[in-house]
């Protein structure tokens, strides 16, 4: 804005400048050669002479010296001369120049070339001292003289006008035409106002704009990051909870089925030795029922049913229905409709009511359970509630449980969260959990 000012100001005063000058130039030329009309219509008459000789007649100088004297040209001139080509006073109203040479100057050179010169001269050469010892400001013609027969400048008529007349027309002109200039600049200077005020008002809004945005993408960026650690840090989890879930059924297989195998190979080998008892066959089949038994128990909590084509809903219900069946235990249930549209959801919505059902179920001493599932913003909640005796949820170093454990690496894994209310935690009794799935 401040230098759009300087500039716009600087310009116009330049324009101002040069329009002034030229309407003062314009103004003092028209008012020359309108006075040079009118003065060579009585002049030129009486200078033919010129054409012909160097000097004027006395008869002619007679008639001339009348009309500035007291003729037409007496109240508009205040001196009067005429010049020869070469430089000679043919004619003054001061009779002490006529007859003297002087040099010629740049206007009297332009007149005799055509020209009708006018300027506010200040009359420093010895052909002006009339002029000059008056005190006046006076305007100084220069109008060529012609030859009425062939048009042949034969003569330079010089004369002086008071300016007073002139420098008051010539300074209204000036004042109105600077008043149109600083119209039109403060004109300028309003709009150029108006537009830079909009635009930078526009880019204020857009760099608010854009601040915004880009501290909306930083939250972005660092909840990005922040989710991609978790879900690292998940995956990390989940491959050493895998570890653990190896280890702990490779220990089952190896306390349960496997010793109870390997004693009905023991009493197989001491029939086969003749080293038997009575009960053997009964030990034996006892040993192998119990091995196949827990075999199947175990192959029941790895086994997921097929839940490929089922509706969230579906799911949830048939997970609740499975404990039911298996467990025996009473399960309250408000299910919903939900979208769970992935395979890896739906297994997790399965494996959180499985093991959180069984929990409530074998260690809470609960006497009523209740399991909910409903939408939750652009997700789905589910939730397992018991009456029972709670527990602590703070990891045991110890004692690392795989069931919650393991849920919870499942669940952040597919960037939801899980939320334990216990009576160790601020529950008046009984334990809560609940999952949260985008």
């Amino acid at each position: 804005m401040i230098a759009g000012l300087i500039v716009l100001i600087a310009g116009m005063t330049v324009i101002g400048l040069w329009v002034t000058d030229n309407i003062e130039r314009a103004i003092v030329q028209n008012r020359a050669d309108s006075t040079a009309l009118f003065v060579d219509s009585i002049v030129s008459p009486l200078s033919q002479v010129l054409a012909r000789q160097a000097a004027i007649d006395p008869a002619a100088q007679s008639l001339l010296l009348a009309a500035v004297e007291t003729g037409p040209l007496a109240e508009r001139f205040f001196s009067f001369k005429i010049w020869t080509p070469e430089g000679a006073v043919a004619f003054s109203s001061d009779p002490e120049l006529v007859g003297r040479r002087f040099a010629l100057q740049p206007e009297m050179r332009a007149a005799l070339q055509g020209e009708v010169v006018a300027e506010f001269d200040e009359m420093a050469g010895a052909e002006h001292v009339v002029e000059r010892d008056s005190g006046q400001e006076l305007l100084e013609i220069h109008s060529p003289i012609r030859d009425a027969g062939t048009g042949r400048i034969i003569g330079v008529a010089e004369f002086y006008r008071p300016a007073a007349d002139i420098r008051e027309v010539v300074s209204r002109a000036r004042f109105r035409s600077w008043l149109v200039v600083a119209s039109a600049t403060i004109g300028m200077l309003a709009l150029l106002f108006v537009i830079v005020a909009r635009g930078s008002r526009r880019i204020e809004q857009q760099r608010r704009r854009l601040d915004d945005q880009v501290e909306h993408l930083s939250q972005l960026l660092a909840a990005n990051t922040t989710l991609r650690e978790a879900v690292d840090e998940a995956a990390q989890r989940a491959v050493t909870l895998n570890e653990r879930y190896l280890r702990r059924i490779s220990a089952d297989l190896h306390d349960g089925p496997a010793q109870l195998l390997g004693f009905a190979v023991l009493r197989l080998e001491a029939i086969r030795k003749g080293k038997g008892r009575p009960d053997d066959e009964a030990l034996v089949r006892r040993s192998i029922d119990d091995a196949i038994s827990e075999i199947r128990s175990l192959c029941q909590d790895l086994q997921l049913p097929e839940l490929e084509g089922l509706s969230g809903r579906d799911v949830a219900l048939r997970a609740i229905k499975a404990h039911a069946f298996h467990s025996g235990a009473t399960v309250e249930s408000a299910v919903a409709d939900v979208v769970v549209e992935t395979h890896g959801a739906k297994i997790c919505l399965y494996r959180f009511l499985q093991e959180t059902l069984s929990n409530a179920t074998r260690h809470a001493g609960a006497s009523h359970i209740r399991a909910e599932v409903s939408p939750h913003g652009t997700g789905i909640m589910a939730c397992v509630k018991d009456d029972g005796a709670g527990f602590s949820s703070a990891p045991d170093p110890h004692r690392p449980g795989l069931g919650l454990a393991g849920l919870k690496e499942r669940i952040a894994s597919l960037g939801g969260r899980m939320e334990i209310v216990t009576a160790s935690n601020g529950a008046p009794s009984g334990t809560s959990v609940r999952m949260f799935l985008p």
